[in-house]
């Protein structure tokens, strides 16, 4: 995701959630590429991970919901496809309120998710979170009609493709695997770092219900729910379900090491190319580590016992909240 106030440049190298990034990543040792999709008011899936759009006009800017968009005029902002044709600026509200231009090292157009899967490497699975605006209540209508939009695509286009899908709308996932069972369905959580009104959201607990009671595979935790709760790990595993994690945490390969350890199955990162070389390095068997004259040496990596592993877990949460 681009941190467009980060004096890290790696945060801003390139534009997220665009057909660029997802081939960029293709060529590091990943099984998916996460993104978030929505529908345009006419239909159309689209790949954009905000709630709202924003531009400016004479000066002024402006706001509009994507969902409340037609394809045509979402793909007018940002850079186009035609050759000197100049699409509307394209800018983001960072987290401090603060509006900027969406500037990165190497941009590209917003797309379709047809256009994803037509234009990516075929070999990458696909992690489509299905996004909804946290504040705004959805009636199951207006649900069946965004996710049967989206199954249109997928069914026409996905082929041999691995396909996940994931939202943090208890209602959305539900329906996602009731009206479909080809693919696997995870619920997103903050794993009660943050609090909703939806009590379905509010910890690891609740998402255990929730995906028992829907027949969901999986969930996808914020990586600090899931070390600030780290006795939910084998509840998830009990209840045979797989456990995702996602956060800035997992940008630090030592963070992915331990998840690695906690037996999670998988992360969803930021910095691809850094955290898969780190992480290969540290679960590589050491009698694959090679000195430069050929001899066998130490890999560079955590050695930690169960009795240490359990003192780290026990730390880790009392870290997290300072």
């Amino acid at each position: 995701m681009n941190v467009l106030q980060s004096s890290d440049r790696r945060m801003t190298a390139i534009k997220e959630n665009s057909i660029a990034s997802f081939n960029a990543s293709s060529a590091f040792p990943i099984d998916f590429v996460e993104f978030d999709v929505q529908v345009t008011k006419d239909g159309c899936p689209v790949i954009f991970h905000d709630d709202l759009i924003l531009s400016q006009d004479n000066g002024s800017v402006y706001e509009k919901r994507v969902t409340e968009l037609s394809l045509s005029e979402f793909l007018r902002y940002g850079p186009q496809r035609e050759p000197g044709k100049e699409g509307n600026a394209l800018l983001r509200k960072n987290k401090d309120g603060k509006i900027v231009k969406w500037d990165v090292e190497r941009d590209d157009y917003l797309c379709t998710l047809q256009e994803a899967f037509q234009q990516v490497e075929p070999s990458l699975g696909f992690n489509i979170e299905l996004k909804f605006d946290d504040h705004v209540v959805y009636q199951q209508d207006y649900l069946t009609h965004v996710l049967q939009a989206i199954f249109q695509v997928v069914f026409q286009y996905a082929k041999d493709r691995a396909i996940v899908f994931s939202t943090f709308q208890p209602d959305a996932a539900l329906l996602l695997r009731k009206l479909q069972n080809t693919y696997p369905v995870f619920f997103l959580t903050n794993g009660g770092t943050e609090i909703y009104y939806d009590v379905r959201r509010n910890s690891l607990e609740e998402a255990i219900k929730l995906c028992l009671e829907g027949g969901l595979q999986g969930i996808v935790s914020e990586v600090k729910g899931v070390f600030g709760n780290p006795g939910a790990v084998p509840k998830i595993k009990e209840a045979k379900l797989s456990l995702l994690t996602y956060g800035k945490l997992n940008n630090v390969a030592e963070a992915v090491y331990v998840q690695h350890l906690m037996g999670i199955d998988g992360v969803i990162v930021d910095l691809v190319k850094e955290i898969t070389e780190a992480v290969s390095d540290m679960i590589k068997p050491e009698d694959e580590e090679e000195s430069g004259d050929g001899k066998p040496q130490l890999a560079a990596k955590p050695q930690f016992s169960q009795l240490e592993l359990a003192f780290l877990l026990k730390l880790i949460p009392q870290l997290i909240q300072l």
